[in-house]
């Protein structure tokens, strides 16, 4: 087993706006292709309802969810979730820490067939069940369609499966990313707006949550551990991930999920393209949509009525395997 458990470290940041959930553990894993993540785990509940392998969106860290880890813990779930290379307290992929960048968009289903075999299966009690968010919710679309029998079933809060308003299609937004990388500037940023640092200032009009305590609690986070912040893609990550989306919107790829699978939009979402779930979702086999009325990006970030349909949603999803 790959797995380095360090007794003093990694520190996860515990502050009294975000406590840890009590009986976590922290460590180290090795990806098969030997890049170093950061995981942590929570063990099971004497419920026993078997594992949420929770996978976070891009820039995203394993701290920004100690809520939503409490509210599954709450639930009967033993809980196991990483930081996906490049982001978080996992190994960094450019000499700029800040910036996010991967070569190819399966090396995170490298990331997560790792942790599949180095940490849930040794570690963790079955059934498992996949929660992803944003870019994490696109590369769980793509681990349900590379093997049906990781995961029984699929939970995906906005999933990152279309942008809108680019100039180009999926594909030829791919394209020129590719080519721009052949010529030697795929490790150069995308700068946007939206890749600043977030701050109290930031705030209002945020394409995230409209939940202020939830927004700052993220601040504060990387304010307390400044290395855990990642801002701008670089071109190649943005040309790897276009290509996916685009694999993702054609005609072959619902066909291939065959497990259960829910996906969850957010009804103002300007982060992620909406209207791509709801077509995706209706054109899978075995898996259908909901979209959230009122609400922004982080549906898992967002106020306490919001929160509450999606974890509503997750709880009628789940029990529907035993109903």
């Amino acid at each position: 087993m790959n797995a380095i458990v360090d007794p003093h470290g990694p520190d996860l940041v515990n502050l009294p706006s975000n406590p840890m959930p009590e009986g976590g553990r922290a460590g180290y894993f090795q990806t098969y292709d030997n890049v170093r993540l950061r995981y942590a785990i929570w063990p099971k509940s004497a419920e026993h309802r078997g594992t949420i392998c929770l996978v976070q969106g891009r820039t995203e860290f394993i701290e920004k969810y100690f809520e939503t880890i409490a509210d599954l813990r709450a639930r009967g779930f033993a809980v196991a979730t990483f930081d996906w290379r490049g982001q978080g307290g996992s190994e960094r992929m450019t000499g700029n820490p800040k910036l996010g960048h991967v070569d190819r968009f399966d090396d995170y289903w490298c990331d997560l067939k790792s942790f599949h075999g180095e940490i849930l299966l040794p570690d963790c009690p079955p059934p498992f069940y996949l929660v992803g968010h944003s870019m994490g919710g696109l590369a769980s679309l793509f681990a349900a369609a590379h093997d049906r029998m990781m995961f029984d079933r699929v939970f995906l809060s906005a999933p990152m499966v279309a942008l809108d308003r680019q100039p180009l299609s999926l594909g030829g937004m791919a394209k020129l990313g590719e080519a721009l990388s052949f010529v030697g500037l795929g490790k150069v940023p995308v700068r946007r707006g939206a890749d600043k640092p977030m701050s109290e200032e930031s705030f209002p009009g945020n394409p995230l949550t409209s939940d202020r305590r939830r927004y700052m609690r993220g601040v504060e986070l990387v304010q307390a551990k400044p290395e855990l912040e990642v801002t701008s893609p670089t071109i190649r990550w943005v040309a790897t991930a276009m290509a996916a989306m685009a694999q993702a919107n054609g005609d072959d790829f619902p066909a291939r999920i065959g497990i259960p699978l829910l996906m969850l939009g957010a009804a103002r979402d300007e982060v992620v393209s909406t209207a791509a779930i709801e077509r995706l979702g209706l054109r899978l086999r075995t898996g259908r949509h909901a979209v959230i009325a009122g609400a922004r990006h982080e549906l898992f970030m967002e106020n306490d009525a919001i929160r509450g349909q999606v974890l509503a949603a997750f709880d009628a999803f789940i029990t529907e395997q035993s109903g």
